[in-house]
């Protein structure tokens, strides 16, 4: 018989790994929700025309890495490879921008690519990111990205440095697609099969290539900030100048352009240093995109948001003390007292207390030590003259010391000592 192991690049996370998953989680949504952010959930499938008129046909995500499949209607859906197309189709089908005119929205959850799995890549891989509808900057963009250090720094990641650029609008871009051609198409030949691939279709991917041989040409290309509008421009110096005042340390990458067709104007990345990423130092990106929601039917409407691969940050958190995931261990010192052991275990839960129990039976020796396996730190012995005179015995197992408490009295007991 075959055996069944999990899908390539799609990984279970065990109940040992759970710990840093969720301070991550909770670290990133408290952030989030004090800067006025509200939680939103999407489907996992949506149709494929959502991800090929948002994202473009010319990316790597639209081309090769997305799972695309036809139903029995004949519909042709998409596992999400990201949450920005998502929430913008639900921005726009429940009219949210009519209820207010900013707009905050966060979420979390599993995306699908089918790219090649890497060191902190993955096929299902988690994402958290936030959108904002409604603001145009560039003082909200400059509060993104300070909010985006802030959370790493409360999760004790310091040693990233934070890239931006701007794309401009439109207009900008347009001059900047044609100088850039100007300069790469003499030297189509020197670059890599993929880019000369889509060189006339999307150039400024050139830019966002891995391949050495592209790396070295970019190197010499025009840069984009010096084909920026006035407006443009002010817009740019408007997020460099409230970075400065929120002391927020960047750096001005004019190559960053990431590997999304739908960004406009303020791009940022936040790398990682040192050797736990990899190749990849990419921890989270994100930038505006103002001409995503009218192209998808709504108004015109600015936005602006960022996303963050949960693997990612996950590889360069600093390790942390994991909670013993249990309070107390119920024991029975006898098989005929499970019944009054369970009864105990469920009061207990009921008072918000993380309570478990080995109801197999067993001997006390070999319950102590499940207890001290689970990570309890106390232990609750359930024994015939205990409950004839109403007491339980509790052990705490750092110390060792026991005492007879009555039952009525144990919740309460218990919760002061996990305070000490």
């Amino acid at each position: 018989m075959q055996k069944l192991r999990s899908v390539k690049g799609m990984n279970d996370i065990l109940p040992e790994q759970m710990p840093a998953w969720r301070r991550l989680e909770e670290t990133f949504r408290a952030t989030v929700e004090r800067h006025g952010y509200q939680e939103m959930r999407s489907p996992i499938v949506e149709p494929t025309a959502l991800f090929v008129r948002s994202i473009g046909e010319a990316t790597d995500i639209v081309e090769k890495e997305m799972y695309t499949f036809t139903d029995k209607g004949d519909h042709s859906l998409t596992l999400r490879p990201e949450g920005t197309a998502s929430c913008v189709r639900a921005y726009l089908q429940h009219s949210a921008g009519e209820r207010s005119p900013v707009t905050k929205w966060f979420y979390m959850g599993p995306m699908f690519r089918r790219e090649r799995p890497a060191k902190g890549r993955y096929r299902q891989f988690y994402q958290a990111g936030v959108e904002l509808y409604g603001d145009p900057g560039p003082y909200t963009d400059a509060e993104m990205i300070d909010m985006v250090v802030s959370m790493l720094r409360d999760l004790g990641v310091l040693d990233v440095e934070v890239l931006i650029n701007s794309l401009g609008s439109e207009g900008s871009r347009e001059r900047y697609r044609e100088a850039l051609l100007a300069y790469l198409l003499p030297l189509r030949d020197s670059l890599s099969a993929e880019s000369q691939a889509r060189l006339e279709r999307s150039p400024l991917r050139v830019l966002d290539s891995k391949a050495p041989e592209d790396q070295e040409i970019a190197e010499g290309a025009p840069r984009i900030l010096d084909f920026l509008d006035e407006a443009d421009q002010t817009h740019f110096d408007g997020l460099r100048a409230t970075l400065d005042a929120l002391g927020t340390p960047y750096r001005v990458e004019p190559r960053l352009v990431r590997g999304l067709d739908y960004y406009t104007r303020t791009l940022f990345e936040v790398q990682g240093r040192g050797s736990a990423l990899g190749a990849q130092n990419a921890l989270l990106g994100g930038g505006r995109y103002d001409a995503m929601v009218g192209e998808l039917g709504g108004p015109s409407t600015p936005a602006i948001g960022f996303a963050m691969g949960l693997e990612r940050i996950l590889m360069v958190l600093p390790e942390a003390e994991a909670p013993a995931p249990i309070d107390a261990f119920v024991i029975a010192t006898r098989p005929e007292l499970r019944l009054e052991a369970s009864v105990l275990a469920r009061d207990l839960r009921r008072e918000g207390l993380r309570i478990d129990g080995d109801l197999r039976g067993g001997s006390l020796k070999s319950q102590l030590r499940r207890a001290d396996k689970v990570g309890a730190r106390l232990a609750l012995l359930l024994g015939p003259r205990e409950l004839e005179e109403g007491l339980v015995q509790l052990k705490d197992l750092r110390d060792k010391a026991q005492q007879d408490v009555p039952r009525a009295e144990l919740a309460a007991l218990i919760l002061r000592m996990l305070e000490r």
